[in-house]
């Protein structure tokens, strides 16, 4: 029997997102894929959230999405002062890699849609070396420009008669959820959108040891690791992060 999920969700700054832990947020997304279900699956970070509240747009489609998950530290620390004391953080480098071991075990197939070709070619040579049994049904790497209609059906197309369950999408946000729900209703699969997973795991970009990952501060290793590109985003979206939740919690009051 399908085990129902029920949804909960808490609000952070204007975002709404899901209170949910590891084995649930994989379970559901199984069952969709299992049901070839449209879907999208935003992971929303302290960039994602402080730019909701800048654009109406992006906002929405985190709004609409199926599943958003509570990506870095203070994300998930606001959900817990929300009232769901024992919420982590769901970050997409280990939300894929924990889905392609269970998807490794059903011989589930899975797609690939962005980042480079060479980053492609080396994460498909590390899935499966790790994952002998996962299938990857497909890759694409997109132009860094927009689609004509007929490239863009024809990518859809190809997803669809692929026939993976999930498509894995590293655009970087806010393009991959801005894409993700554009295609809802047309890609007959879940789409999770992942931002720099696929960088991590083909090698190309080194991520932060696991104790900076779990003391909350693996934005401060991509700020080292890229400081002309990453300062603004840390820095002051940051900033303008802690001054708001600080507002929220102080109206929660």
């Amino acid at each position: 029997m399908t085990r129902v999920v029920e949804r909960r969700t808490g609000r952070v700054l204007s975002s709404v997102l899901d209170a949910i832990d590891w084995d649930t947020a994989i379970h559901q997304i199984q069952t969709w894929a299992d049901a070839r279900e449209s879907r999208y699956v935003c992971i929303t970070n302290v960039h994602s959230v402080v730019m909701a509240t800048r654009d109406r747009a992006h906002e929405r489609t985190i709004a609409n999405a199926d599943m958003a998950t509570p990506d870095g530290a203070p994300v998930a620390w606001m959900l817990r002062r929300m009232g769901y004391r024992d919420q982590e953080r769901i970050n997409g480098p280990d939300l894929m890699w924990r889905y392609c071991r269970e998807a490794h075990k059903r011989e589930e197939s899975v797609f690939l849609y962005g980042g480079t070709d060479q980053t492609l070619t080396a994460l498909q040579e590390r899935l499966r070396q790790t994952f002998p049994l996962l299938r990857i049904a497909g890759a694409i790497s997109p132009p860094f420009r927009a689609l004509s209609v007929g490239e863009d059906q024809a990518e859809v197309n190809a997803i669809n008669e692929a026939g993976a369950g999930t498509v894995w999408v590293s655009l970087g946000c806010p393009k991959q959820e801005a894409w993700m729900e554009a295609h809802r209703g047309r890609i007959n699969a879940v789409m999770i959108g992942v931002g720099a997973a696929f960088d991590y795991h083909a090698g190309t970009i080194r991520r932060a040891p696991k104790w900076m990952q779990n003391s909350g501060l693996e934005w401060f290793y991509r700020l080292l690791s890229e400081p002309r590109r990453l300062w603004r985003r840390y820095l002051i979206t940051n900033s303008v992060f802690l001054i708001r939740v600080i507002g929220q919690l102080a109206s929660k009051r």
